[in-house]
Protein backbone atom coordinates (compact mmCIF):
# COMPACT_ATOMS: atom_id res chain seq x y z
CA UNK A 1 0.00 0.00 0.00
CA UNK A 2 1.51 3.42 -0.73
CA UNK A 3 2.29 5.51 1.97
CA UNK A 4 -0.07 8.67 3.47
CA UNK A 5 1.07 11.98 3.53
CA UNK A 6 0.15 12.73 7.56
CA UNK A 7 2.54 15.12 8.30
CA UNK A 8 3.72 17.90 6.77
CA UNK A 9 5.62 19.38 9.35
CA UNK A 10 7.92 16.11 10.44
CA UNK A 11 8.32 14.39 7.25
CA UNK A 12 11.56 14.86 4.77
CA UNK A 13 10.47 17.01 1.80
CA UNK A 14 11.75 13.88 -0.40
CA UNK A 15 9.75 11.38 1.62
CA UNK A 16 6.85 13.12 1.23
CA UNK A 17 7.66 13.40 -2.42
CA UNK A 18 7.55 10.01 -2.90
CA UNK A 19 5.11 9.05 -0.95
CA UNK A 20 2.35 11.23 -2.71
CA UNK A 21 3.56 10.33 -6.30
CA UNK A 22 3.68 7.03 -5.27
CA UNK A 23 0.18 7.04 -4.14
CA UNK A 24 -1.22 8.55 -7.29
CA UNK A 25 0.92 5.64 -8.93
CA UNK A 26 -0.80 2.96 -6.98
CA UNK A 27 -4.40 4.85 -7.93
CA UNK A 28 -3.90 4.44 -11.50
CA UNK A 29 -2.42 1.34 -11.87
CA UNK A 30 -5.53 -0.62 -12.20
CA UNK A 31 -6.45 1.55 -15.58
CA UNK A 32 -6.00 0.50 -18.97
CA UNK A 33 -4.70 2.75 -21.46
CA UNK A 34 -8.67 3.12 -22.76
CA UNK A 35 -9.82 3.73 -19.47
CA UNK A 36 -7.18 6.55 -18.71
CA UNK A 37 -7.68 8.07 -22.06
CA UNK A 38 -11.84 8.83 -22.28
CA UNK A 39 -13.07 11.73 -21.14
CA UNK A 40 -16.81 11.86 -19.61
CA UNK A 41 -17.53 15.55 -19.26
CA UNK A 42 -15.81 18.88 -19.50
CA UNK A 43 -15.94 19.34 -15.53
CA UNK A 44 -13.75 15.66 -15.86
CA UNK A 45 -10.26 15.08 -16.86
CA UNK A 46 -9.30 11.65 -17.98
CA UNK A 47 -6.75 10.04 -15.34
CA UNK A 48 -3.97 10.15 -18.14
CA UNK A 49 -4.76 14.11 -18.39
CA UNK A 50 -4.02 13.57 -14.49
CA UNK A 51 -1.28 11.96 -14.57
CA UNK A 52 0.73 14.50 -16.81
CA UNK A 53 -0.98 17.52 -15.16
CA UNK A 54 0.58 16.84 -12.03
CA UNK A 55 4.44 16.47 -13.36
CA UNK A 56 3.94 19.18 -15.58
CA UNK A 57 3.45 21.60 -12.37
CA UNK A 58 6.80 20.43 -10.90
CA UNK A 59 8.54 20.61 -14.29
CA UNK A 60 7.35 24.01 -15.42
CA UNK A 61 7.27 25.46 -11.91
CA UNK A 62 10.13 24.09 -10.20
CA UNK A 63 12.60 22.04 -12.84
CA UNK A 64 12.19 24.78 -15.75
CA UNK A 65 12.61 27.86 -13.61
CA UNK A 66 15.01 26.68 -10.98
CA UNK A 67 17.35 24.24 -11.93
CA UNK A 68 19.80 25.48 -14.60
CA UNK A 69 20.04 23.07 -17.50
CA UNK A 70 16.76 20.99 -16.82
CA UNK A 71 15.51 20.18 -20.82
CA UNK A 72 12.08 19.42 -20.90
CA UNK A 73 10.93 15.85 -21.53
CA UNK A 74 8.83 16.71 -24.42
CA UNK A 75 8.25 20.59 -25.18
CA UNK A 76 4.98 19.83 -26.81
CA UNK A 77 3.55 18.82 -23.49
CA UNK A 78 3.67 22.07 -22.25
CA UNK A 79 0.28 22.82 -24.61
CA UNK A 80 -1.47 19.81 -23.54
CA UNK A 81 -1.39 19.47 -20.00
CA UNK A 82 -1.54 23.29 -19.11
CA UNK A 83 -4.52 23.54 -17.21
CA UNK A 84 -5.44 27.19 -16.83
CA UNK A 85 -2.30 29.57 -16.45
CA UNK A 86 -2.82 32.01 -18.92
CA UNK A 87 0.64 33.19 -17.65
CA UNK A 88 2.10 29.58 -19.34
CA UNK A 89 0.81 30.57 -22.46
CA UNK A 90 -1.78 28.47 -25.13
CA UNK A 91 -3.17 25.48 -23.76
CA UNK A 92 -5.22 22.14 -25.12
CA UNK A 93 -9.10 22.85 -24.62
CA UNK A 94 -10.37 21.71 -21.86
CA UNK A 95 -13.32 19.65 -22.89
CA UNK A 96 -11.43 18.39 -26.01
CA UNK A 97 -8.93 16.52 -23.22
CA UNK A 98 -10.19 13.24 -24.12
CA UNK A 99 -9.24 13.56 -27.64
CA UNK A 100 -5.72 13.04 -26.36
CA UNK A 101 -5.10 9.13 -27.75
CA UNK A 102 -0.93 10.17 -27.83
CA UNK A 103 0.77 10.36 -25.65
CA UNK A 104 0.23 6.98 -24.44
CA UNK A 105 -0.32 5.70 -20.99
CA UNK A 106 2.63 4.76 -20.62
CA UNK A 107 4.51 7.49 -22.07
CA UNK A 108 2.61 9.25 -19.57
CA UNK A 109 4.18 7.32 -16.94
CA UNK A 110 7.95 7.60 -18.55
CA UNK A 111 7.19 11.58 -18.21
CA UNK A 112 6.18 11.40 -14.63
CA UNK A 113 9.34 8.87 -14.28
CA UNK A 114 11.61 11.03 -15.84
CA UNK A 115 10.32 14.25 -13.79
CA UNK A 116 10.59 12.47 -10.36
CA UNK A 117 14.31 11.39 -11.01
CA UNK A 118 15.43 15.47 -12.06
CA UNK A 119 13.19 16.72 -9.21
CA UNK A 120 14.41 14.01 -6.54
CA UNK A 121 18.36 14.86 -7.59
CA UNK A 122 17.84 18.13 -7.44
CA UNK A 123 15.65 18.51 -4.16
CA UNK A 124 19.03 18.94 -1.99
CA UNK A 125 19.93 22.16 -3.76
CA UNK A 126 17.02 23.85 -4.16
CA UNK A 127 16.44 27.71 -2.31
CA UNK A 128 13.80 27.80 -0.27
CA UNK A 129 11.45 29.36 -2.26
CA UNK A 130 11.25 26.15 -4.92
CA UNK A 131 10.88 23.76 -1.95
CA UNK A 132 7.91 25.51 -1.61
CA UNK A 133 7.00 25.25 -4.87
CA UNK A 134 7.63 21.29 -4.36
CA UNK A 135 5.59 21.63 -1.00
CA UNK A 136 2.68 23.73 -3.34
CA UNK A 137 2.60 20.91 -6.15
CA UNK A 138 2.48 18.24 -3.62
CA UNK A 139 -0.71 19.46 -1.74
CA UNK A 140 -1.80 20.18 -5.52
CA UNK A 141 -1.20 16.42 -6.61
CA UNK A 142 -3.23 15.50 -3.46
CA UNK A 143 -6.32 17.52 -4.97
CA UNK A 144 -6.06 15.46 -8.12
CA UNK A 145 -5.61 12.31 -6.48
CA UNK A 146 -9.06 13.06 -5.39
CA UNK A 147 -10.25 14.13 -8.28
CA UNK A 148 -8.54 11.67 -10.42
CA UNK A 149 -11.02 9.20 -8.53
CA UNK A 150 -13.84 11.25 -8.77
CA UNK A 151 -13.24 11.26 -12.55
CA UNK A 152 -12.95 7.49 -12.87
CA UNK A 153 -16.54 7.01 -10.92
CA UNK A 154 -18.17 9.26 -13.06
CA UNK A 155 -16.67 7.77 -16.32
CA UNK A 156 -17.52 4.00 -15.24
CA UNK A 157 -20.81 5.07 -14.28
CA UNK A 158 -21.13 6.14 -18.49
CA UNK A 159 -20.53 2.14 -18.90
CA UNK A 160 -23.18 -0.08 -19.47
CA UNK A 161 -21.31 -2.98 -17.87
CA UNK A 162 -20.75 -0.48 -14.47
CA UNK A 163 -17.33 -2.08 -13.85
CA UNK A 164 -15.74 -1.92 -10.68
CA UNK A 165 -12.04 -0.66 -10.46
CA UNK A 166 -11.70 -1.94 -7.03
CA UNK A 167 -12.94 -4.67 -5.01
CA UNK A 168 -16.45 -4.35 -2.43
CA UNK A 169 -15.87 -5.19 1.45
CA UNK A 170 -18.50 -7.67 2.36
CA UNK A 171 -21.50 -6.27 3.40
CA UNK A 172 -22.17 -6.49 7.09
CA UNK A 173 -25.35 -4.84 9.08
CA UNK A 174 -25.20 -1.21 10.29
CA UNK A 175 -27.76 0.03 12.85
CA UNK A 176 -28.84 3.37 11.75
CA UNK A 177 -27.96 6.38 13.23
CA UNK A 178 -30.03 7.93 16.05
CA UNK A 179 -31.68 11.25 15.60
CA UNK A 180 -29.40 14.20 15.31
CA UNK A 181 -28.23 16.06 18.25
CA UNK A 182 -28.14 19.72 17.82
CA UNK A 183 -24.47 21.35 19.29
CA UNK A 184 -24.60 25.26 20.05
CA UNK A 185 -22.26 27.06 17.87
CA UNK A 186 -19.90 29.83 18.96
CA UNK A 187 -21.44 33.27 19.33
CA UNK A 188 -20.01 36.52 18.47
CA UNK A 189 -16.65 37.63 17.50
CA UNK A 190 -14.78 34.42 16.74
CA UNK A 191 -11.42 34.09 14.19
CA UNK A 192 -11.28 31.86 10.83
CA UNK A 193 -8.37 31.70 8.84
CA UNK A 194 -5.00 30.45 8.24
CA UNK A 195 -2.65 32.84 9.68
CA UNK A 196 0.25 30.76 7.94
CA UNK A 197 1.74 29.72 10.98
CA UNK A 198 0.40 26.16 11.12
CA UNK A 199 1.86 24.90 8.23
CA UNK A 200 1.07 24.55 4.57
CA UNK A 201 -2.62 26.43 3.32
CA UNK A 202 -3.30 27.80 0.02
CA UNK A 203 -3.26 31.40 -0.13
CA UNK A 204 -6.84 31.97 -0.41
CA UNK A 205 -7.64 29.56 3.02
CA UNK A 206 -6.17 33.37 4.39
CA UNK A 207 -5.56 36.29 5.74
CA UNK A 208 -6.69 34.95 9.33
CA UNK A 209 -9.87 37.68 10.14
CA UNK A 210 -12.74 37.84 12.51
CA UNK A 211 -16.55 37.25 11.63
CA UNK A 212 -19.56 37.51 13.53
CA UNK A 213 -21.53 34.53 14.84
CA UNK A 214 -25.09 34.72 15.54
CA UNK A 215 -26.78 32.26 17.93
CA UNK A 216 -27.21 28.83 16.22
CA UNK A 217 -26.28 24.95 16.32
CA UNK A 218 -24.64 22.85 13.97
CA UNK A 219 -26.41 19.03 13.64
CA UNK A 220 -23.82 16.64 15.71
CA UNK A 221 -23.28 14.63 12.30
CA UNK A 222 -24.38 14.85 8.19
CA UNK A 223 -27.24 13.76 6.53
CA UNK A 224 -27.82 10.01 6.06
CA UNK A 225 -28.77 8.16 3.02
CA UNK A 226 -31.89 6.97 5.35
CA UNK A 227 -32.98 10.20 5.86
CA UNK A 228 -32.59 11.37 2.22
CA UNK A 229 -35.09 8.54 1.34
CA UNK A 230 -37.47 9.99 3.40
CA UNK A 231 -37.19 13.55 1.47
CA UNK A 232 -37.70 11.80 -1.81
CA UNK A 233 -40.12 9.71 -0.47
CA UNK A 234 -41.90 12.48 1.09
CA UNK A 235 -42.17 14.05 -2.69
CA UNK A 236 -39.29 16.30 -2.12
CA UNK A 237 -38.14 16.82 -5.47
CA UNK A 238 -41.16 17.42 -6.79
CA UNK A 239 -42.64 20.61 -4.35
CA UNK A 240 -41.21 23.73 -5.46
CA UNK A 241 -41.88 25.37 -2.34
CA UNK A 242 -38.08 23.69 -1.18
CA UNK A 243 -36.02 24.84 -3.90
CA UNK A 244 -34.19 27.80 -5.14
CA UNK A 245 -35.37 29.49 -8.40
CA UNK A 246 -32.28 28.00 -9.94
CA UNK A 247 -32.39 24.90 -8.32
CA UNK A 248 -35.63 24.13 -9.06
CA UNK A 249 -35.37 25.39 -13.05
CA UNK A 250 -32.18 22.93 -12.86
CA UNK A 251 -34.31 19.90 -11.23
CA UNK A 252 -36.99 20.52 -14.06
CA UNK A 253 -34.47 20.85 -17.04
CA UNK A 254 -32.12 17.71 -15.82
CA UNK A 255 -34.64 15.50 -14.69
CA UNK A 256 -33.16 14.91 -10.97
CA UNK A 257 -35.17 12.69 -9.03
CA UNK A 258 -32.04 11.34 -6.93
CA UNK A 259 -28.48 11.85 -5.75
CA UNK A 260 -26.34 11.15 -8.52
CA UNK A 261 -25.67 7.64 -9.31
CA UNK A 262 -28.92 6.05 -7.59
CA UNK A 263 -31.38 3.94 -9.48
CA UNK A 264 -34.04 2.36 -7.54
CA UNK A 265 -34.54 -1.37 -7.79
CA UNK A 266 -37.31 -3.95 -6.47
CA UNK A 267 -35.03 -3.98 -3.44
CA UNK A 268 -34.57 -0.37 -2.63
CA UNK A 269 -32.00 2.03 -3.81
CA UNK A 270 -28.90 1.00 -5.66
CA UNK A 271 -25.79 3.96 -5.75
CA UNK A 272 -22.83 2.72 -7.88
CA UNK A 273 -19.14 3.43 -7.06
CA UNK A 274 -16.06 2.38 -7.78
CA UNK A 275 -16.64 -1.32 -5.77
CA UNK A 276 -19.68 -1.09 -8.86
CA UNK A 277 -23.25 -0.96 -8.17
CA UNK A 278 -24.48 -2.00 -4.59
CA UNK A 279 -27.34 -1.14 -2.10
CA UNK A 280 -27.55 1.55 -0.35
CA UNK A 281 -26.35 1.53 2.92
CA UNK A 282 -29.40 3.74 5.21
CA UNK A 283 -26.80 4.33 7.81
CA UNK A 284 -24.18 6.58 5.63
CA UNK A 285 -23.75 10.01 5.10
CA UNK A 286 -25.69 11.32 1.55
CA UNK A 287 -23.06 12.13 -0.86
CA UNK A 288 -23.21 13.24 -4.86
CA UNK A 289 -25.76 15.64 -3.96
CA UNK A 290 -25.55 19.45 -5.76
CA UNK A 291 -25.92 22.85 -3.65
CA UNK A 292 -29.25 23.04 -4.45
CA UNK A 293 -30.24 19.58 -2.98
CA UNK A 294 -28.52 20.46 -0.05
CA UNK A 295 -30.26 23.64 0.27
CA UNK A 296 -33.80 21.86 -0.09
CA UNK A 297 -33.39 19.82 2.29
CA UNK A 298 -32.08 21.95 4.65
CA UNK A 299 -35.99 23.45 3.48
CA UNK A 300 -37.93 20.39 4.18
CA UNK A 301 -36.00 19.72 7.46
CA UNK A 302 -36.66 23.07 8.74
CA UNK A 303 -33.06 24.06 8.70
CA UNK A 304 -30.52 25.70 6.84
CA UNK A 305 -27.08 25.18 5.74
CA UNK A 306 -23.65 26.09 8.08
CA UNK A 307 -21.77 29.63 6.64
CA UNK A 308 -18.18 29.25 6.34
CA UNK A 309 -17.69 31.06 9.85
CA UNK A 310 -19.75 28.34 11.57
CA UNK A 311 -18.69 25.25 10.19
CA UNK A 312 -14.96 26.35 10.87
CA UNK A 313 -15.13 27.92 13.80
CA UNK A 314 -16.90 24.53 15.12
CA UNK A 315 -14.04 22.41 13.32
CA UNK A 316 -10.41 24.61 14.58
CA UNK A 317 -10.21 21.92 17.57
CA UNK A 318 -11.25 18.75 15.79
CA UNK A 319 -8.14 16.50 14.65
CA UNK A 320 -8.01 17.52 10.79
CA UNK A 321 -5.94 13.88 10.21
CA UNK A 322 -9.28 12.05 11.84
CA UNK A 323 -12.41 10.26 10.14
CA UNK A 324 -12.77 8.10 6.79
CA UNK A 325 -10.36 9.28 4.49
CA UNK A 326 -8.28 8.38 1.64
CA UNK A 327 -5.19 6.08 2.93
CA UNK A 328 -3.80 4.28 -0.22
CA UNK A 329 -5.44 2.22 -3.68
CA UNK A 330 -9.42 1.21 -2.43
CA UNK A 331 -12.79 2.39 -3.18
CA UNK A 332 -13.54 5.65 -1.38
CA UNK A 333 -17.10 4.93 0.69
CA UNK A 334 -19.06 7.30 3.43
CA UNK A 335 -19.10 5.23 6.19
CA UNK A 336 -22.02 5.52 9.01
CA UNK A 337 -21.81 7.75 11.90
CA UNK A 338 -20.80 6.52 15.45
CA UNK A 339 -23.65 8.01 17.36
CA UNK A 340 -23.45 10.20 19.82
CA UNK A 341 -23.77 13.97 21.15
CA UNK A 342 -20.98 15.13 19.98
CA UNK A 343 -19.82 16.60 16.38
CA UNK A 344 -18.92 13.74 14.48
CA UNK A 345 -17.60 13.49 11.19
CA UNK A 346 -16.14 16.99 10.80
CA UNK A 347 -13.72 15.28 8.81
CA UNK A 348 -13.75 12.78 5.90
CA UNK A 349 -16.32 11.18 4.87
CA UNK A 350 -18.35 13.81 2.67
CA UNK A 351 -17.36 17.39 2.06
CA UNK A 352 -20.25 19.45 3.28
CA UNK A 353 -21.95 22.66 1.65
CA UNK A 354 -22.01 25.76 3.40
CA UNK A 355 -24.65 28.35 2.56
CA UNK A 356 -21.35 30.68 1.61
CA UNK A 357 -20.11 32.35 -1.36
CA UNK A 358 -16.60 31.32 -2.16
CA UNK A 359 -15.10 34.93 -2.21
CA UNK A 360 -11.88 36.41 -0.77
CA UNK A 361 -11.35 37.20 2.92
CA UNK A 362 -10.63 40.45 3.95
CA UNK A 363 -7.25 41.29 2.76
CA UNK A 364 -6.54 38.44 0.40
CA UNK A 365 -3.63 38.88 -2.34
CA UNK A 366 -3.68 36.59 -4.76
CA UNK A 367 0.37 35.07 -4.84
CA UNK A 368 2.31 36.90 -7.36
CA UNK A 369 3.39 35.44 -10.87
CA UNK A 370 1.41 32.23 -12.49
CA UNK A 371 0.64 30.52 -9.41
CA UNK A 372 -1.33 33.47 -8.03
CA UNK A 373 -4.05 32.32 -10.60
CA UNK A 374 -4.43 29.27 -8.19
CA UNK A 375 -7.57 30.38 -6.21
CA UNK A 376 -8.13 33.77 -6.90
CA UNK A 377 -9.38 34.01 -10.14
CA UNK A 378 -12.07 31.49 -9.43
CA UNK A 379 -13.70 33.18 -6.61
CA UNK A 380 -16.60 34.09 -8.49
CA UNK A 381 -20.64 32.34 -8.74
CA UNK A 382 -19.30 29.28 -6.97
CA UNK A 383 -19.90 28.02 -3.08
CA UNK A 384 -17.29 26.73 -0.53
CA UNK A 385 -17.39 23.02 0.99
CA UNK A 386 -15.75 21.71 4.12
CA UNK A 387 -14.16 19.04 5.86
CA UNK A 388 -12.93 16.75 3.06
CA UNK A 389 -14.20 13.16 2.11
CA UNK A 390 -13.54 10.06 1.43
CA UNK A 391 -11.06 10.32 -1.45
CA UNK A 392 -9.33 12.93 0.42
CA UNK A 393 -5.94 11.74 1.11
CA UNK A 394 -5.23 12.39 4.34
CA UNK A 395 -3.31 14.91 6.19
CA UNK A 396 -4.76 17.09 3.37
CA UNK A 397 -7.48 18.78 4.83
CA UNK A 398 -7.61 21.59 7.34
CA UNK A 399 -10.25 23.33 9.30
CA UNK A 400 -9.20 26.58 7.00
CA UNK A 401 -9.62 24.59 3.93
CA UNK A 402 -11.88 25.87 1.36
CA UNK A 403 -12.64 23.61 -1.35
CA UNK A 404 -15.39 25.27 -3.92
CA UNK A 405 -17.82 24.29 -6.46
CA UNK A 406 -20.42 25.48 -8.76
CA UNK A 407 -24.51 25.12 -6.64
CA UNK A 408 -25.18 22.39 -9.82
CA UNK A 409 -21.67 20.29 -9.60
CA UNK A 410 -22.22 16.84 -7.27
CA UNK A 411 -19.94 14.60 -9.04
CA UNK A 412 -17.76 14.78 -6.45
CA UNK A 413 -18.34 13.30 -2.66
CA UNK A 414 -20.53 16.13 -1.52
CA UNK A 415 -22.80 16.25 1.56
CA UNK A 416 -24.14 18.10 4.00
CA UNK A 417 -24.54 18.90 7.55
CA UNK A 418 -27.51 21.08 9.16
CA UNK A 419 -27.31 24.37 11.20
CA UNK A 420 -30.45 26.47 13.28
CA UNK A 421 -30.93 29.51 14.19
CA UNK A 422 -31.51 29.59 17.85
Amino acid sequence: MAKSWTDAHQDDLEERYRAVRALTEALAAPLSDADATVQSMPDASPAKWHLAHVTWFFETFVLRDHVAGYRPFDPRYAFLFNSYYEAEGARHARPMRGMLTRPSLTEVRAYRAHVDAALTGALGMLPQPARALVTLGLQHEQQHQELLLTDLLHLFSLNPLEPALFGAPSAAPVALPGPLHWIEGREGLVEIGEDGRGGFAFDCEGPRHKALLHPHTLAHRPISNGEWIAFIEDGGYRTAAHWLSDGWAWVQNEGVDAPLYWKPSEQGWTRFGLDGRQPVNPAAPVTHISLYEADAYASWAGARLPTEAEWESAAQNVAAVSGNQLDGPDSPRPRPAEDGSALTQMFGDVWEWTGSAYRPHPGFRAAPGAVGEYNGKFMSGQFVLKGGSCATPRGHARSSYRNFFYPHQRWQFTGLRLAKDL
